[in-house]
């Protein structure tokens, strides 16, 4: 099973970094935090990662020239403005046809992703999301059971639960994707989850995204006491 990792954000938010170096290779312990998302999924054995470039996509290819992790990694040219959903789109040649992973370049977890697929196959839904438990400034999303019934990116409902990434995708929601201005995570996936197309996978574990400064020194922190 293919990983799709999407690394072509600007990362704006990040720009005391991210000025000189996309945010996925923000380093920490001498490692880009990208080598911690894959190192990840690696563990259980899914080390075939398709890699969507964008805002100085060369300084990633760079580090990968010399790929001594035993990966397989395709490095593939997205646009620089493609939006998340775009990104997604223009892979469509390499990902139709079997259900695939996706996540961000910039959310390290220690989700279980053998058992994110396991419960992806046993819902036989469009789309599973891996929802987390994180600060209360992020969206929120809805859900009865194990299927959401609403999703809304970055809304102030407080449910508890957030997108936390870590998805696994049918190749039949890249339908649901119009162009290259598409966010990922309006549009496609509000259209699945009013579709019941659009189920989560609750991970209580070690979760962080690095939006900002703040987030990557707790993430530096966390990470010495945390086995990834």
């Amino acid at each position: 099973m293919k990983v799709v990792i999407l690394a072509g954000g600007f990362g704006t938010r990040l720009s005391e970094y991210t000025k000189s170096i996309p945010k996925p290779m923000v380093q920490i312990r001498g490692k880009p935090l990208i080598f911690y998302v894959m190192k990840n999924y690696a563990k259980y054995g899914f080390k075939e990662f398709i890699v969507a470039l964008g805002y100085k996509g060369k300084i990633v290819k760079d580090y990968f020239k010399n790929n001594t992790f035993g990966w397989n990694i395709n490095l593939i040219d997205t646009g620089l403005n493609t939006m998340t959903g775009g990104r997604l789109k223009r892979l469509k040649k390499l990902i139709s046809g079997e259900t695939f992973l996706m996540t961000y370049g910039d959310g390290v977890s220690n989700v279980n992703i053998k058992n994110l697929v396991k419960f992806h196959k046993k819902k036989k839904k469009l789309f599973t999301m891996t929802a987390v438990r994180p600060p209360a400034r992020f969206g929120a999303i809805k859900m009865k059971g194990d299927i959401v019934t609403y999703f809304k990116e970055k809304s102030k409902l407080d449910e508890g639960w957030i997108n936390g990434g870590f998805f696994v995708i049918e190749p039949k929601f890249l339908n649901l994707i119009e162009k290259d201005s598409t966010f990922l995570e309006k549009e496609p996936m509000e259209r699945a989850c009013k579709k019941k197309q659009l189920c989560a996978f609750k991970h209580n574990g070690f979760w962080q995204c690095v939006d900002t400064k703040r987030d990557l020194d707790k993430l530096k922190k966390d990470l010495l006491a945390t086995k990834i």
